[in-house]
């Protein structure tokens, strides 16, 4: 360990630290207070061997000080002195000290206390490791449970709660909310003529596609079941709205994944756009289901374009260009 020793008198500094060096710790010694604090905050020692009575500092405010300093982590601090009234001990255990010890230190004791006070410092830190593991496979937990397991983007749990919150928000700021749902053109055939692993890759494409089609950070595009996907775009106008679903068509042309099976030679998808400025007690379901009569329409009039919900469209469909 590295061990910071903490006295003004220069006779205690180098007998304390041939004692560390013959324990097999590495020692460092602080003529003061204010010597102790600026080598605690520039190395960061493992252990404190800390002198009550100090002409510029008492051992007592240093200790404090450390402990201020130190925040979460802790450090352990052992305090030397030639007090040994009741009163003196409690008052360096407040202080945050860890032990207290009267002067003078045999080799054998403070050698034990070291030992003592290492071995608790080792609980803390596997302690802490073992906290900090479960945290991080409780985090990895949440967002397995929110992700699809194919595709990486959010799944239909999380779209399902985002939805509910975002529509939430729209409703009481009265601002406009899109929904895109997008489906892959003839996903059947294509399994069927490739196989369902070039089936699974496909998926994949299509859902990092729309992943770097969702500009802000409040869009999101999250898979909604088998070959459909959505894209939710808050405080986003039907014009924009629009405009973002141009922009997925044209993305999927780009990826020209193969498809014999369909009449374009390659995978393509339908998009239906949905925006609205939900009235109270709107559902998701509702939303959902109008931007599906808008997919339906994409479907039935060619597929591979955007069609928009009736209520608010500005154009009835986009067609291939």
């Amino acid at each position: 360990m590295n061990i910071l020793i903490v006295d003004d008198s220069a006779t205690m500094r180098v007998g304390l630290a041939r004692m560390i060096e013959r324990m097999g710790h590495d020692a460092r010694v602080a003529i003061g207070g204010s010597d102790a604090l600026r080598i605690y905050q520039n190395e960061r020692p493992d252990m404190i061997l800390l002198d009550v009575l100090m002409d510029e500092m008492d051992g007592y405010h240093v200790a404090r000080e450390i402990r201020s300093l130190a925040g979460e982590t802790w450090v352990p601090i052992i305090f030397l002195s030639s007090r040994e009234e009741d009163q003196d001990l409690e008052r360096g255990i407040e202080a945050g000290g860890d032990d207290y010890l009267v002067k003078p230190v045999s080799f054998v004791v403070l050698h034990s206390k070291i030992r003592a006070m290492q071995r608790i410092d080792e609980m803390r830190r596997k302690l802490v490791r073992v906290t900090d593991e479960l945290e991080a496979a409780n985090r990895e937990l949440a967002r397995l449970s929110h992700h699809d397991g194919l595709t990486g983007i959010p799944n239909r749990r999380f779209l399902d709660e985002r939805l509910a919150a975002e529509i939430d928000s729209a409703q009481r700021n009265q601002k406009p909310l899109s929904l895109l749902l997008i489906d892959v053109d003839h996903f059947k055939a294509f399994n069927d003529q490739y196989g369902h692993p070039m089936g699974d890759a496909c998926l994949i494409d299509v859902a990092h596609a729309l992943r770097r089609a969702c500009r802000r950070a409040t869009d999101m595009a999250a898979r909604y079941g088998g070959e459909e996907f959505v894209v939710l775009l808050p405080n986003c106008t039907a014009v924009g709205a629009q405009r973002a679903a141009v922009t997925i068509l044209e993305a999927i042309r780009t990826l020209s994944i193969p498809h014999a099976k369909s009449e374009h030679a390659r995978v393509t998808v339908s998009i239906g756009v949905y925006t609205v400025i939900p009235a109270r007690n709107a559902q998701a379901a509702a939303l959902l289901a109008s931007a599906d009569l808008a997919l339906y329409s994409a479907k039935q009039s060619g597929r591979d374009r955007v069609a928009v919900h009736q209520e608010l469209e500005q154009s009835n469909a986009h067609s291939p260009s």
